[in-house]
């Protein structure tokens, strides 16, 4: 197994917990967000952000291939359980053609003109695509936690 490989089995990995989330949170809850804390993401927005951050790195950093992508719209994304796990899967295909495609010692091919030095080689920029899903699997974890307490507390209530 090459390195290229188990990058993208540990991706994979936190990908299919993505899946799991979303399936667990299912359509009451994937676009439930924190009102406790302003400024909150729902899963549905986290799944729609993670996708961005892959095709962003992967693809227009590391390859040079363009792929639009407006950051911002992504935190306020919403729609079906369904449409999170179609957009997981596609970005999913996306990012194993991208760790195949990748030369990892080689420079990113378009690093980006704001951070032109902070990965200097494709697998750096790979590494920061693993730690973004890591980093936002965890906060969909605990948006998971809080959303389902707090419907099984109203369902509590009725």
């Amino acid at each position: 197994m090459t390195a290229a490989d188990e990058l993208l089995a540990s991706c994979e990995g936190l990908l299919d917990q993505y899946e799991a989330l979303c399936r667990e949170l299912g359509e009451h809850h994937v676009n439930a967000r924190l009102d406790e804390v302003p400024g909150s993401n729902s899963a549905f927005a986290l799944v729609t952000h993670v996708a961005g951050v892959m095709a962003r790195w992967g693809r227009t950093v590391n390859r040079g291939l363009p792929v639009p992508r407006d950051r911002d719209a992504e935190f306020r994304a919403a729609g079906t359980a369904e449409e999170a796990l179609a957009l997981l899967a596609r970005a999913r295909r996306d990012l194993a053609d991208d760790v195949r495609a990748a030369r990892l010692g080689h420079p990113p091919v378009a690093p980006p003109p704001d951070q032109p030095d902070a990965y200097p080689t494709q697998g750096a920029v790979l590494l920061h695509v693993h730690e973004e899903l890591a980093q936002h699997l965890g906060q969909l974890e605990v948006t998971r936690d809080i959303v389902l307490e707090r419907a099984r507390r109203q369902a509590g209530q009725r």
